[in-house]
């Protein structure tokens, strides 16, 4: 057993697959697989049960998931600092974030940035995914704190509100629904859509608008990130329906983005471990993250 099956065994369970734990580890999905199947033979478990081509995971693997995040924590901290002493580095202070993809592409490196001025002993590591993905990286220990929506869907978390926010129809700035103030459901009626994947919260709230209002939307296609979803509407393959703070951060697209009504909600926070203490850093990166980004909103923080 070593660090390298340990980690592929936790990217899987905070993944949900081989394949998103081959994208967050950087290697092949074939090599995640090696990796797997050699920490079930040297356990004598049988840590996932294949059907249907997924990965679902046994009482087993939950049961050790708590005890193997921990100790790929403390050999990944290790590994840093025996990496610096080699380099003749002094040890160095390590922040882990996880944040929705799109944020992490505009976003979060200004804030990032700003931050780090005049801490040149801190390193910053970012991890990405959908905000169920997030939650199970915060409780398995691989980021110290993650921005999701609210509420969150699993529990065990000190929450920090953030910001609200109404859901924006986004379109071609040459679109005939760029006249329009405001959009409806009912201007939806026979548009192409480019939605959210099906399995996400925020899809399902807007299913059941569109149920509600006796619409049958019209998806043409399905992306998971916003910044895909508005990367398809700048080639009009349609219109979409995001959350307004990220709205505001695709500016260099030919987009146009207009209230959605009836208003669509959006709550957002901060999440943290209940039972792991936050050192003085995370303190103070949360907090800067959280004025930042209540500044790009246009609010003051919520309570």
């Amino acid at each position: 057993m070593n660090l390298k099956q340990l980690e592929a065994f936790q990217a899987i369970m905070t993944t949900g697959s081989t394949i998103g734990a081959a994208t967050r580890m950087g290697l092949s999905q074939s090599a995640v697989s090696r990796l797997l199947t050699q920490l079930e033979d040297h356990l004598g478990l049988a840590l996932f049960l294949r059907r249907k081509g997924r990965l679902m995971a046994t009482p087993e693997a939950e049961e050790l998931l708590g005890q193997v995040a921990e100790l790929v924590d403390n050999l990944q901290r290790v590994q840093r600092m025996a990496d610096e002493l080699r380099l003749g580095h002094s040890r160095r202070s390590l922040l882990k974030v996880a944040v929705p993809t799109s944020m992490s592409q505009h976003l979060l490196p200004r804030i990032v940035a700003e931050f780090m001025q005049g801490r040149e002993d801190v390193v910053v590591e970012v991890i990405t995914g959908g905000y169920d993905a997030l939650e199970r990286a915060v409780l398995d220990k691989s980021a110290d704190f993650a921005f999701v929506r609210l509420p969150t869907e699993l529990q065990h978390f000190e929450v920090l509100p953030v910001l609200e926010t109404e859901g924006m129809c986004v379109m071609h700035q040459s679109h005939p629904l760029a006249e329009l103030s405001e959009v409806s459901l009912e201007a939806l009626r026979y548009e192409p859509l480019v939605l959210l994947g099906r399995q996400r919260s925020l899809r399902s709230e807007l299913d059941l608008r569109f149920r509600e209002a006796e619409i049958t939307p019209q998806v043409r296609v399905e992306v998971h990130s916003v910044s895909a979803a508005c990367a398809f509407v700048a080639e009009g393959m349609g219109v979409s329906i995001i959350n307004g703070l990220l709205a505001k951060e695709f500016g260099g697209l030919p987009l146009i983005a207009k209230p959605l009504r009836p208003a669509l909600c959006y709550r957002f926070g901060l999440i943290f471990r209940k039972d792991q203490p936050r050192s003085l850093l995370v303190e103070s990166f949360a907090e800067h993250m959280r004025n930042r980004l209540t500044e790009v909103n246009g609010s003051t923080p919520t309570q």
